[in-house]
């Protein structure tokens, strides 16, 4: 496979055109970060409100990644995700336009949406590779455009310094940050033009049921009702956390309503996944072995991905400000030095799942590499103002190795669960990353980097042992094409989708 990723023909083709719009993606929702102690200085705001918008950067992701990953099933890949990258110049000009902490808060909310688009392109991507390659391709796509992360922290402040002189002297991160919108929306159209859902003669499967997710059986459904409120319950501590005083954007009898109207969603989503597995949950349908699942096996991988993609979500968003009060660094000079941590993503998520291609196990893949996001971020905690700088980044770095690499992992098992309900497990699992990273944020915005880092070591430690002792190996783990998908029509090589022949003949191909 790796031979053809210079090539712009086929698959390889659409890898690299969805890769790039998860690339400008994270450039949006990251825009934010590397500009937090200039908003500070330059708008009024306090330390506490600048942690709390960090959290608002995430939050919707939360439904909206389980929206999203609905609309992918039901519509397909190529109009969900250019809506999406079109949709992002709206709070990315929000956000340049904003002039006070209200304010901010509602265009990082919506920013929240945008960062759901990442499920929309593991979709894409399982399309147009068969099993036995997913792990590189979701590797390549998720690593490449996590680099979108990189390109924020490293590129944006360089452009408001550049541009300073339009801005009276000051750091004009306004027009940095409405220039990633606009060049979002641009590359939607572009992105729209430019894709097909599915090779040639490949039908794209679409879930018999919309509403709620499939399940196969009743002690699935319990499982999912469970892991759903967790969803609900990271939403109601960000209320929480917005009606403090120190924040003060929320007062209490406003929390409790919004409680209760997230109680009212639960219920709803409840009732809605009720229409949909109802004949499971009562017994009269049963499902055939080939068709069914444990949904255990997703919750599983949704705690995979608060350890790696959680945490990173998290380490993220604070590093430059961790690396500047630390070190006494300069705001631009702390932003290029955490930028380390993302520029990682353009090797380590892909080797995640290049390994978990080639070692033959994903389930010891994804429990090694999570146990070594425990070791490296225990090894953060002990990080202070009189270590050498080098020696911080280079723990930066480890931990980082790990912590992509298992979001490499993760998405090299979540294509091969059930196959047309891929966006709506993606949804889920991506959905709990978020999850992951506003507890972190929370904890940290209550505490200190250091608690931040033993907390996110500790629990990816017990993850990893659950992992060992739980996560199953998926059925055709390494097969030429999925399950189901209808056999090759004839024999064709590399070549062929090389030079543009996206058929469904090559697809089992090497």
């Amino acid at each position: 496979m790796l031979k053809g990723l210079l090539s712009f023909q086929g698959r390889y083709r659409i890898l690299h055109m969805t890769w790039f719009a998860f690339f400008l993606t994270f450039v949006c929702w990251f825009n934010f970060a590397p500009f937090a102690t200039t908003i500070e200085r330059d708008l009024g705001i306090t330390d506490v409100q600048i942690k709390t918008l960090l959290i608002c950067n995430l939050a919707l992701t939360i439904p909206a990644r389980i929206v999203i990953g609905m609309l992918l099933d039901r519509f397909g890949p190529k109009i969900t995700y250019s809506v999406l990258l079109i949709f992002a110049a709206v709070p990315c000009l929000a956000t340049a336009l904003s002039q006070d902490f209200n304010q901010l808060v509602w265009s990082r909310l919506l920013m929240g949406v945008v960062g759901s688009g990442f499920v929309v392109g593991i979709r894409m991507v399982s399309e147009w590779f068969p099993p036995k390659e997913i792990g590189s391709a979701q590797g390549i796509y998720g690593g490449w455009g996590n680099f979108g992360a990189f390109g924020a922290e490293f590129a944006l402040p360089t452009i408001g310094v550049a541009t300073a002189f339009l801005a009276g002297g000051a750091s004009n991160w306004r027009l940095a940050i409405a220039l990633t919108g606009i060049i979002s929306a641009i590359y939607g159209v572009i992105y729209y033009n430019g894709v097909k859902d599915t090779p040639t003669g490949k039908v794209y499967k679409k879930p018999k049921r919309h509403g709620g997710m499939e399940v196969t059986s009743a002690k699935s459904f319990y499982a999912m009702l469970v892991m759903n409120f967790g969803l609900i319950a990271a939403l109601g501590l960000l209320a929480w956390r917005l009606a403090q005083p120190k924040v003060a954007f929320l007062n209490t009898p406003q929390m409790y309503v919004i409680w209760a109207l997230l109680l009212g969603l639960y219920a709803f989503q409840s009732y809605k996944a009720w229409e949909v597995n109802k004949e499971v949950v009562t017994g009269t349908k049963t499902y055939p072995p080939s068709e069914r699942y444990e949904f255990r096996q997703v919750a599983l991988l949704e705690f995979t991905y608060i350890t790696n993609f959680g945490s990173e979500l998290a380490a993220v968003s604070m590093l430059p400000g961790f690396f500047e009060k630390t070190f006494g660094l300069e705001h631009v000079v702390a932003g290029m030095i955490a930028a380390s941590y993302p520029f990682l993503n353009l090797v380590s998520r892909p080797s995640g799942g290049l390994i978990s291609d080639k070692f033959g196990s994903r389930k010891w893949t994804m429990t090694i590499v999570t146990a070594g996001i425990g070791v490296s971020y225990l090894l953060a905690y002990l990080i202070n103002k009189d270590w050498a700088l080098p020696l911080a980044v280079a723990v930066t770095m480890l931990s980082a190795y790990f912590a992509q690499a298992g979001c490499g992992a993760t998405y090299g098992i979540v294509p091969l669960v059930k196959k047309e309900i891929t966006g709506q497990i993606a949804g889920n699992v991506g959905a709990y990353g978020n999850f992951g990273g506003v507890v972190y944020l929370t904890i940290f915005s209550l505490t200190d980097a250091p608690t931040l880092f033993s907390t996110m070591g500790i629990t990816a430690l017990v993850c990893a042992f659950m992992c060992a002792f739980f996560l199953k190996e998926p059925n055709n783990s390494f097969a030429a094409q999925y399950e189901g998908d209808a056999p090759a029509l004839a024999t064709h090589t590399d070549s062929d989708l090389l030079d543009g022949k996206d058929t469904i003949e090559g697809y089992s191909q090497n």
